[in-house]
């Protein structure tokens, strides 16, 4: 695993057995983010990711944490062995973590109804980091703190149709039911709605870029692998065609124009 040094701003790499005490990240991409290739590069200071990165930097620093893990820059994407084993491996990275911030860039003022439209409610890769994270804390965009997962929790719940009791202990919850938290959700690459529910479901997939439709067809695949498991289980799934994107449905969850009586 590898990680950022709070103080120096450098990336160090650990075993399994020797991985520190460190914070974690959770944020939605934009232009200008730091890869691994960018970050010691004198040049990475000048992109818009650098200071979100030195920012949770020194808000994990504040708090007494040595170590951050950043999605953008701690992982070698251009290794297909790394970036498979690092999303295999992603929800348990945020269930290890101390703590996990969560930067949302488009809320300026933190009133309730900015934060529950945040776009990081509407990301598929954010859904797990919202569950598998004991204590998660949000900021806005300038780095002030909005609350927490406890103190938001009804808010939380509101925005992601997430019941308080599974925020707190996601894995009593129906597989359904975790089907239908990433109804709203979207990922930019097809295969990442499938990808991104991984942990969610406590399974392991092979990274497959490029087959679409079919990443998700093989998670069901293996879901129902699990004991215990029938089709019915599932919950309905709908996938839209025009846009790409694997939506998925609770039968007993309302969609949006139910909730508007439309």
């Amino acid at each position: 695993m590898r990680l950022i040094d709070t103080y120096t701003l450098t990336l160090q790499e650990f075993n399994e057995v020797d991985i520190p005490a460190y914070a974690i990240l959770s944020h939605t991409w934009g232009d200008g983010e730091v890869s691994f290739q960018d970050f010691e590069k004198p040049s990475s200071k000048t992109l818009t990711g650098y200071t979100k990165i030195t920012e949770c930097c020194e808000v994990a620093r504040s708090d007494g944490w040595e170590h951050v893990w950043v999605d953008t820059c701690c992982i070698d994407k251009t290794s297909s062995a790394e970036l498979s084993e690092a999303i295999n491996s992603m929800y348990r990275w945020y269930q290890e973590a101390q703590v996990c911030y969560v930067y949302m860039v488009d809320v300026k003022t933190g009133s309730a109804d900015e934060f529950e439209t945040s776009r990081w409610f509407e990301r598929g890769w954010t859904l797990q980091e919202l569950l598998a994270s004991n204590i998660v804390i949000f900021y806005d965009s300038n780095w002030e703190e909005v609350g927490t997962k406890l103190s938001l929790e009804s808010l939380v719940s509101s925005a992601t149709r997430i019941a308080s009791k599974h925020l707190k202990n996601p894995a009593e919850a129906s597989v359904a039911a975790k089907m239908s938290w990433a109804a709203y959700r979207e990922t930019t690459r097809t295969e990442d709605i499938a990808y991104c529910l991984m942990g969610l479901f406590d399974v392991n997939m092979l990274l497959l870029y490029g087959e679409g439709k079919k990443a998700f067809q093989r998670l069901q695949e293996i879901i129902l692998q699990k004991p215990a498991m029938s089709p019915s289980l599932l919950g309905s799934i709908l996938i839209s065609t025009q846009t790409g994107v694997v939506s998925l449905r609770d039968p007993q969850t309302p969609t949006r124009n139910d909730e508007q009586g439309t």
